[in-house]
């Protein structure tokens, strides 16, 4: 390892600690303040510009892999755009300002503002559409869970791993149409289903705590910036997860082959979707199982953050009292 990659290690890490924080505090509290007002875009906006704001401030030579849409569909946080000062290490960037955006606008439990960073080159970069997932927490076998086994098999499999019955598995699953087939699987082996409106960036780790969340398994097909977001927070706490984009159009294809996705089909493992030493930073907007929500008071803003860091497995957990309103 030469000293300049030395250098830029621990320039990552300190950034990666309290900067990263003031980035998604920032996007949380812009949200938050949008709470319950029924303006899903606008709250999501407010987010956007807030933590665009703040890596642009940074001492990095950031780009979005993962972010709000490509260049034509989203003026800010596009894939491709760079940020940060310019003058520091080279690193990839996926931002999800406002996961949970229906969740921020009608003020429902679990919104959160979340990003992660790595080295250039160590996160999945591809076009912003679905991907298949699948997660579970620590301590199993290597592919005790499949992507190409059907929801019944996994159920079983993970039982079979954990030494219970189907009966005492939980399954997460985004409550969507799309879905159907794997909640009336999950259901056949005798597992439960807890199901989600939005925010599956937490869903996803919510299977590294089930003893606290309940959670034993997450799948379905979600946003696939939520995906990545979510394998770099997994890998830092431990737990399994595969990842599958949704390439169903010419367009999506030739859009991801531009972007050097040669395999349209292909599986990605955890560390595939992102490796390296990935930190992950996230800021409750509403109260949630995951974080609580931004609180305003008469002479100060309350927020709790939490920070993954996959090289170390630290996680972090910030509470934090803003007195000066104007950095807001």
């Amino acid at each position: 390892m030469t000293d300049l990659v030395i250098q830029e290690e621990k320039i990552i890490e300190r950034i990666l600690t309290l900067e990263l924080v003031r980035v998604t505090e920032r996007a949380a509290v812009a949200s938050a303040r949008l709470r319950g007002r029924g303006d899903e875009k606008a709250a999501d906006q407010a987010a956007v510009d807030a933590m665009r704001r703040e890596l642009n401030r940074l001492p990095i030579a950031g780009t979005v892999v993962i972010g709000e849409g490509e260049r034509d569909e989203a003026p800010m946080l596009f894939i491709g755009e760079t940020l940060g000062t310019g003058t520091g290490p080279k690193v990839d960037i996926a931002v999800d300002p406002l996961e949970g955006t229906t969740l921020c606008a009608k003020d429902m439990p679990g919104s959160i503002a979340v990003m992660a960073m790595a080295r250039s080159g160590s996160l999945l970069n591809a076009p912003d559409v679905y991907m298949e997932k699948i997660a579970i927490g620590p301590g199993y076998p290597a592919g005790v869970v499949d992507l190409d086994k059907s929801a019944e098999e996994n159920v079983r499999a993970l039982a079979k791993a954990k030494g219970v019955p189907p009966g005492e598995i939980t399954v997460l699953i985004l409550d969507r149409p799309r879905h159907e087939h794997l909640i009336a699987g999950v259901r056949k082996a005798g597992a439960a289903v807890r199901l989600i409106t939005d925010g599956d960036v937490a869903g996803v780790i919510f299977t590294a705590q089930p003893e606290t969340t309940g959670v034993d398994m997450y799948m379905g097909t979600g946003g696939a910036p939520e995906g990545v977001l979510a394998a770099g927070a997994l890998r830092c706490v431990g737990g399994q997860m595969q990842g599958r984009l949704i390439l169903d159009t010419e367009a999506k294809r030739e859009r991801a082959l531009k972007m050097g996705i040669k395999d349209p089909h292909k599986k990605y493992e955890m560390t595939e979707l992102a490796s390296g030493d990935v930190i992950v930073c996230a800021t409750g907007v509403t109260d949630g199982a995951l974080l609580k929500g931004v609180k305003f008071g008469a002479d100060k803003i309350e927020t709790e953050t939490v920070i993954y860091r996959s090289v170390t497995g630290t996680v972090r957990r910030i509470q934090a009292e803003h007195r000066d309103f104007t950095k807001f």
